[in-house]
């Protein structure tokens, strides 16, 4: 990675984010219907890389049974409104009632609830009984006080998201969570991050993770860097952890791990160049956000927008666009790259004459800034 001086005494490092990247097409070309974009993690099979964040303006329990129906992965956040109030109903209509100068406010308010561990059983129980994917996600700090209830309660995928998570984390005040023995204890796949850079990422597989999320959390609505003066340029940050990914393989004597960009997909177009920067997958909030059907009814935010003494993400106004299978899978009646998803996937992959998405990471890019 080339450095550049910001002045006398420091030194910093180029990186690049997805908008400043392009993909190259190849001498070959091929017919969108000839390609795969087919993911698979672990035991279970996905018709495409798409996950919806474990936002509670895109996840509920019933969108999370839709969205599987379109055969994508949804994470339900248990530690969202759905598992801090039986019909979290009134909380969902104070927020979108909120004024532009209230709404943080009235999102620390609503999520001041206390987390219920029923609902916690309640809600993974609804969605096996649907017969979906079920994976949730829980933070670092309540993944130690509530995994046995999470899995007891038959969890399929087990999602422990942080603005920035480490396999290494040092506390004076509470015992930290050890990441490798509470892996080899839950007995099902777990998917881990946020994280941004080579050696992070390799202590997460080393650690016995299934899948890492490259990235922040937040989002489109994550205030991170303005808050805490913390970023990775996505695009660097994903090839970053896919190299970890490659030296793992051989470390580990071929245990592949996957790399899951989780921040900076905002337009279908980003999905490919996640892809190809060496993503797996992709986990989107914003884009789901605007599907007619998501909770949040016009407005998106992330987890990190509730917290009681330090929000980290704010809410953003969206309009709806069309429906969840008119956003992954079209038509699309407009040329903003927010419709069909999977559509504009295939195409940029037969463009670039690929035939799926272990080979689309091999595809050539150039920095356009």
């Amino acid at each position: 990675m080339r450095e550049i001086e910001v002045g006398q005494s420091k030194r910093a490092s180029t990186a690049y984010d997805f908008d400043q990247i392009a993909l190259v097409p190849s001498r070959r070309t091929r017919d969108p219907e000839n390609v795969s974009i087919n993911w698979k993690i672990d035991a279970f099979d996905f018709s495409h890389p798409i996950i919806a964040a474990p936002a509670d303006s895109v996840v509920s329990p019933q969108s999370a049974q839709q969205l599987s129906l379109l055969g994508g992965l949804a994470v339900l956040n248990l530690e969202g409104l759905w598992t801090r109030y039986a019909d979290p109903s009134d909380a969902f209509n104070q927020i979108a009632s909120a004024t532009s100068e209230n709404l943080s406010r009235v999102l620390q308010q609503v999520y001041r609830a206390p987390i219920q561990s029923e609902l916690i059983v309640a809600r993974i129980k609804e969605l096996r009984a649907a017969g979906v994917v079920t994976a949730a996600s829980l933070s670092p700090k309540l993944t130690q006080q509530y995994w046995q209830q999470v899995v007891k309660a038959g969890v399929d995928l087990f999602v422990i998201r942080g603005a920035t998570v480490s396999a290494e984390h040092v506390s004076s005040e509470s015992n930290p969570l050890n990441l490798k023995t509470l892996i080899y204890d839950l007995e099902v796949p777990v998917i881990v991050g946020g994280c941004a850079t080579y050696q992070a990422a390799l202590h997460l597989m080393r650690a016995g993770a299934a899948g890492v999320l490259v990235g922040f959390g937040g989002g489109s609505s994550g205030t991170t860097t303005s808050v805490l003066g913390v970023k990775v340029p996505m695009a660097t940050a994903v090839a970053d952890v896919a190299a970890a990914r490659r030296d793992y393989l051989d470390e580990s004597g071929g245990r592949y791990v996957q790399v899951i960009a989780d921040g900076g997909v905002h337009q279908t177009g980003d999905i490919a160049k996640a892809i190809a920067c060496g993503a797996d997958a992709v986990m989107v909030g914003s884009m789901l956000a605007r599907a007619q059907e998501a909770p949040g009814a016009g407005i998106h935010w992330a987890v990190e927008a509730g917290h009681p003494t330090l929000p980290r993400a704010g809410a953003i106004a969206t309009s709806a666009i069309g429906s969840f299978a008119e956003i992954l899978h079209g038509p699309a009646n407009s040329a903003a790259g927010l419709l069909n998803a999977t559509g504009a996937l295939r195409r940029s992959m037969a463009t670039c004459g690929y035939s799926d998405i272990k080979e689309l990471q091999r595809v050539e890019i150039i920095v356009s800034q």
